[in-house]
């Protein structure tokens, strides 16, 4: 006797054959289920979103401050080792040039580098480095003394830093401004 022909449902997914249906919940029974949010959420929602939009360009404009002033104190200082590393490194003093008028700095016969305009910068160089017209610098030997001296670096804020340089062994030190001075 041969085999009876059936009606054989093939499996269309992995979860079975039957098709997708929404679980039964009773307590919805006989009432018309709303998706989406309600008027109260929202308001919320954009409430949030508002302040978020008032506080962030705030916070990068202090971010973007502190990111230029670190740049700033890390570029002086990496052009002052530099330029007692040269010193060293070629057996000839290097001078290590600050004009606070035009705001520039740098190793003297190289091109200079430029301080942030809102940036107050003072300087205390020994008396045969001082040019005039507020030109002047810090002379680094190849035995690895130098004339010495110290930068000031201050933001608009307020805070700041002084970049110091030993005479004795042209040690370059970082320190808040107020460290070191006799009131």
């Amino acid at each position: 006797m041969a085999a009876q022909a059936g009606k054989v449902r093939t499996p269309t997914s992995a979860t079975g054959t039957e098709p997708l249906r929404r679980p039964r919940d009773e307590r919805r029974e006989g009432r018309r289920v709303a998706a989406g949010f309600t008027l109260l959420e929202m308001i919320v929602a954009l409430a949030i979103a508002g302040l978020l939009l008032g506080v962030v360009p705030m916070a990068a404009g202090k971010l973007y401050e502190s990111v230029e002033y670190r740049a700033t104190v890390r570029s002086v200082l990496g052009a002052l080792r530099a330029a007692r590393e040269r010193a060293a490194a070629e057996g000839r003093p290097v001078r290590f040039e600050l004009d606070l008028r035009g705001r520039h700095y740098g190793e003297a016969g190289r091109p200079p580098e430029r301080f942030p305009d809102d940036y107050r910068v003072d300087a205390t160089l020994a008396a045969t480095e001082r040019d005039g017209d507020g030109i002047g610098g810090i002379r680094f030997f190849p035995d690895g003394g130098s004339t010495g001296g110290s930068i000031t670096i201050t933001r608009p804020s307020g805070q700041g830093v002084r970049l110091r340089v030993d005479w004795l062994f042209g040690r370059i030190t970082q320190e808040p401004p107020d460290e070191g001075r006799s009131g």
